[in-house]
């Protein structure tokens, strides 16, 4: 989930050629109302969104009991986010630019871990 286009379509561009399938939100609200428990393995997310931002929504799944994996994927650098993210639950924090090899990792480990 990112507010920017291009970058939605990046993801989803790699993620298909991975063979995995991939459903895209440009914010949070459009996410939690297609939200139901069990229906996504993992979500990756940005930080800055408008309306709710990323570690809103990812305080929201944890109120409502989900334990699905989330990495945020941010330009934000700054330590106290990161820190926010992680205490949060996020399952990484990685920074923009991202290197394809440093996400799948993390993906493929939280999808492992499901």
């Amino acid at each position: 989930m990112d507010d920017d286009e291009a970058v939605r379509e990046a993801l989803s561009d790699l993620l298909l050629v991975l063979e995995l399938s991939c459903h895209t939100f440009d914010r949070a609200e459009a996410f939690m109302t297609d939200y139901v428990p069990g229906r996504y393995d993992c979500l990756i997310t940005d930080v800055s969104m408008p309306g709710h931002s990323g570690l809103d929504l990812l305080q929201r799944l944890r109120d409502i009991g989900s334990s699905m994996p989330v990495i945020i994927v941010t330009a934000d650098t700054r330590p106290a986010t990161r820190s926010r993210a992680m205490r949060g639950g996020a399952y990484a924090y990685l920074t923009k630019p991202i290197e394809s090899e440093a996400l799948l990792r993390h993906l493929q480990s939280a999808l492992r871990r499901e």
